[in-house]
């Protein structure tokens, strides 16, 4: 016969820090957070800091436990308490409304800004006033995408490991170094003595991606600031970039979200920084 479920109580101490980790407040106290489905607890169980894996606790469903029986191997082989819980208990953890069956405890992973600025990044994503989970998730993952050596929230934007930023990002957030809080004019100004351009995103902005990319002008080191997703960037976040930079709008569409329009202005420098010439080309 199967093994019973070893938590079979929601109530059950276990359970109850694992869900108390969906507080922002308790997730900072702990340095802990939640990591669902099996993408994501694939990736933390990969993921090593200072010799540690990512991956501390996971929960699964017997069903889940099967059908992932090669992840659970993997989290067990990182050292993860491995936890057999029935679906009630998993219900109770999640903040999905139809979880997976695999729930992942996880250790921060935030990376210092200066330790960012020692590596002299090439291409970089600063997060603005960026106030949704899901657009913050879903822009990490595509810096991870288009090749991004890091990613910043500033101190205005979205707590890093919310669920739904967790999430969005797919497993992303455990690919490149993130840094968090640090507030904007810190950002911008560590990331140009770095030797990095500064080129905010924004729909009403004086310069013409099309253009740019034709002048030649984005091979080099670049960081791209994304600001928030109703009102965009506070004019005073734009005046300290290099350049405020517009994506063209060819068709009759208003404008375009926050996610989709980095992603654009990501793989136009990644294009760019890969040409002949390009801060990442290969010469001889």
């Amino acid at each position: 016969m199967p093994p019973a479920p070893e938590l079979i109580s929601p109530r059950s101490p276990r359970v109850s820090a694992a869900r108390r980790l969906a507080k922002r407040n308790f997730r900072g106290k702990e340095r802990l957070f939640l990591a669902e489905g099996p993408q994501a607890v694939r990736e933390a169980a990969a993921h090593r800091s200072e010799g540690r894996a990512g991956l501390v606790e996971l929960f699964a469903t017997l069903e889940a436990a099967e059908r992932y029986a090669e992840i659970v191997g993997e989290a067990r082989a990182a050292g993860a308490r491995i936890h057999l819980a029935d679906e009630e208990v998993i219900a109770d953890i999640s903040t999905t409304v139809t979880p997976q069956g695999l729930v992942g405890v996880c250790r921060f992973l935030d990376t210092g800004f200066e330790a960012i600025l020692r590596t002299r990044p090439r291409l970089v994503a600063v997060l603005a006033h960026v106030r949704d989970p899901g657009n913050a998730g879903t822009v990490l993952r595509c810096a991870d995408a288009a090749g991004a050596d890091a990613v910043v929230l500033t101190d205005a934007s979205v707590d890093l490991y919310n669920p739904k930023a967790v999430r969005a990002s797919v497993g992303s957030l455990f690919h490149l170094p993130v840094a968090v809080g640090v507030p904007v004019e810190r950002a911008v100004a560590g990331l140009k003595d770095a030797g990095v351009r500064i080129l905010a995103a924004d729909g009403a902005g004086d310069r013409d991606l099309d253009e740019e990319l034709d002048k030649g002008t984005m091979g080099g080191p670049t960081a791209w600031v994304f600001g928030n997703e109703a009102w965009g960037l506070p004019e005073d976040t734009r005046a300290l970039a290099d350049a405020v930079v517009r994506v063209p709008i060819h068709g009759k569409a208003e404008s375009l979200n926050l996610a989709t329009a980095a992603a654009v202005c990501l793989y136009a420098s990644a294009r760019a920084q890969r040409a002949v010439g390009g801060c990442r080309s290969v010469t001889v």
